[in-house]
């Protein structure tokens, strides 16, 4: 796990899901920190910094280039 790094976080767990089915789609190896503790307990998201998105270090730029077109083109139709 030492070669995962932090590259964004969200406040609860309903921001990631079109996140995790690309990052599957994509073979990526990542993790998501705090995932399971703010799904039940979601007025914890502030204390705890959020979900963290861990990928790994050969991914990093792969995922960034994910999130960059999510951030600007998310169209669901």
């Amino acid at each position: 796990m030492e070669d995962f790094q932090t590259i964004a976080s969200f406040n609860y767990s309903h921001e990631i899901i079109v996140l995790k089915h690309i990052l599957d789609q994509e073979g990526i190896s990542y993790f998501f920190e705090n995932e399971m503790t703010l799904s039940v307990a979601p007025f914890y998201s502030n204390a705890l910094g959020g979900i963290k998105l861990k990928v790994h270090l050969n991914d990093f730029e792969k995922v960034q280039q994910i999130l960059d077109r999510l951030n600007n083109n998310l169209t669901i139709v």
